[in-house]
């Protein structure tokens, strides 16, 4: 049903645009007086224009009501939660790399200090 409307919604937002880009603008009156006019047109002189802003107010009154009824069939959805709500536990939870052993973490050997006696140096005092 959802897919139907949403085909039919397609087509009625093309068929809209291509009635809109067929109509005149208010600027094609002054072309008629050059010999441009609508006096041969298919519809007669003053048939287009309305027969297109009908046929443009029918098509977009039914893209409306195609609108509505996909938002409420959007809304009324029987599975409406959270997209992590239905994966559930098969969702994989991030690896957290243990600590460090004491073992695996070299000593710190601060700058000018001979390595051999790295250890009993005395290290500066940042906080100063």
């Amino acid at each position: 049903m959802e897919s139907l409307i949403l085909v039919v919604h397609v087509l009625l937002a093309v068929a809209v645009i291509g009635f809109v880009l067929i109509q005149h603008g208010k600027g094609a009156d002054a072309g008629a007086a050059f010999g441009s006019g609508s006096s041969g047109t298919v519809f007669g002189a003053a048939g287009a224009g309305n027969f297109l802003a009908r046929m443009t107010t029918l098509l977009a009154t039914a893209f409306f009501v195609t609108s509505i009824a996909l938002f409420y069939l959007a809304a009324n959805r029987d599975g409406g939660g959270s997209v992590l709500d239905e994966l559930g536990d098969s969702v994989v939870q991030p690896v957290v790399p243990a600590a460090p052993v004491d073992d695996e973490v070299p000593a710190l050997v601060p700058s000018g200090a001979d390595s051999d006696t790295g250890a009993d140096a005395e290290m500066p005092n940042v906080n100063q």
